[in-house]
Parts: structure tokens; sequence; C-alpha cells
């Protein structure tokens, strides 16, 4: 499927998908930036949509580095920024071996466990902001946890959030460091990307066409930094997320076994 940017339908699901993942990694960390891709895949093969999202979060990222510039945490970051590198390789390989069913598959699951994982931290079953010592290797493997499923469909934040959380980083540092390890692992991502073909179907220019919204909704997530309550934000996005997770983990597995 070669991508429209000017197709109705097109417009209707990415336009409020790119605002959504800016606002996202502008403002609050990230974690929930990946929902743009959900929402995407609704009108568009999961291979196809995060080949268009690759772009645009490599624009958020550059924005986001003059916003934050030199305000995150360097040790906790360094150790992330080398694991993802081993876990984008092996995010690589794999993607090349499912169906595009198995991959709507997978982005649906990640969605689902994305929401048990905030449930999780919004009931304290796991640590908050423990302050736990820095550790290398317990960056390193969640680095690499987030390099693979930040290939996949985008989903790094919520296995650089357990790290990152765990430190108890000051909330602006904690953006900070999330902003500068985007930008590292969406930049490796690029030529993996276009060895395993995800660029290849008009992507490029279906992101040069978003891409004055994925700078518009990157700016207004640093506004709503310091100025919007996050509760309100991530409950609708939540629901949203809920929804298409359901349905692309239904279309799925009704592809595979059908």
């Amino acid at each position: 499927m070669t991508v429209d940017p000017f197709d109705p339908l097109f417009l209707a699901a990415a336009a409020p998908a790119v605002l959504v993942a800016g606002i996202s990694k502008g403002g609050f960390g990230g974690g929930a930036g990946f929902a743009a891709t959900p929402i995407m895949a609704l009108a568009l093969p999961p291979e196809v949509a995060v080949g268009v999202m690759l772009p645009l979060l490599c624009v958020m990222d550059l924005t986001g580095l003059r916003a934050y510039w030199r305000r995150w945490s360097w040790p906790d970051a360094r150790a992330l920024m080398a694991g993802a590198v081993p876990g984008i390789a092996l995010g690589a390989a794999f993607v090349t071996l499912i169906p595009t069913d198995g991959l709507r598959l997978l982005i649906g699951l990640i969605a689902l466990g994305f929401l048990a994982f905030q449930l999780a931290r919004a009931r304290g079953w796991m640590a908050g902001s423990g302050g736990r010592p820095y550790s290398g290797a317990r960056g390193g493997f969640w680095g690499a946890v987030c390099g693979f499923t930040s290939f996949a469909s985008h989903a790094g934040g919520p296995p650089a959030a357990i790290y990152l959380l765990g430190r108890g980083l000051e909330k602006t540092t904690y953006q900070a460091t999330t902003v500068i390890l985007f930008w590292w692992v969406n930049l490796v991502k690029i030529g993996p990307y276009w060895a395993v073909g995800l660029f290849g179907q008009g992507q490029p220019m279906a992101a040069v066409v978003l891409a004055p919204l994925a700078v518009l909704g990157f700016l207004a997530g640093v506004w709503a930094h310091s100025h919007v309550p996050e509760r309100w934000y991530f409950r609708v996005l939540y629901v949203l997320l809920a929804l298409t997770g359901t349905k692309l983990t239904v279309d799925g597995l009704a592809g595979l076994l059908g």
C-alpha cells in the first residue's frame, strides 16, 4: 500500500495521532507518545504506520533537544542509549519474520500492556520514585528492551520509564533524559528501517506533509509541561489507547487465525 498524504481518511487518523505524539513527547515524558502508532494503524497497515511516524518522531526529537538542552541525567541516558542498540538490532530481525497481522497483534498487545503498566504504577504495585542508585547494568537492560519495543511500534517509553522512575529523577530531568534517549534511539532506527523496507511506500513524503503538526504538537507539550495537569490528559489518552489496542489485537488475531 502506497501512502497518499492528502487522502482524507489518512489525514483524519494521522493528524490527531501526530499531535498526540508531539504533546506526549514534549511535555509528559514521551511514554504515551507511541499511542500515535495504534491510532494510525487503524487506517494503514502497521508496517506503513511505523514508517510514517519515524521521521516525525525525529523532527520532534530535534525540537526537544533545543527545549531541554543539557538538563538530562547523562549517566542514566548513556546507559539506556548503549543498551538500546542491540535491542534495535533484535527488533529489526524480529519484524522481518512476522506477517502484517502479527505486527498488528504485537502493537495491540503493547498498547494494552502499556495500560497495565500505568495501572500498576497508579495502584502502587511497582516503584514510582524510589531513588535507586545508578546502575549501568540495569540501565543497559532496560535500554535493550526499550530499543526492541521502539523498533516494533515506537513503544520504547514504558521500558525506559520503568528504569527512570526507579531513579527518582526530578520532573524536568526525567523529561530531558527521555528526550535525548529517544533522539538517539530514533536516529539509530533510520538505517534498519530503510533496510527492512519500512520506508518504501511513500512514508517519507507523508512525514513531510505532517512535519508542521509534529513541531506544533511538541511545542504545545513543552507549554503543557508547566501549565496542564497531566491527570486529565492521560485519562482521555488511555481510553483512546484501550479502544485502539483492543481493536488491533482482535483484528490481528482474526487475521492470523482466519
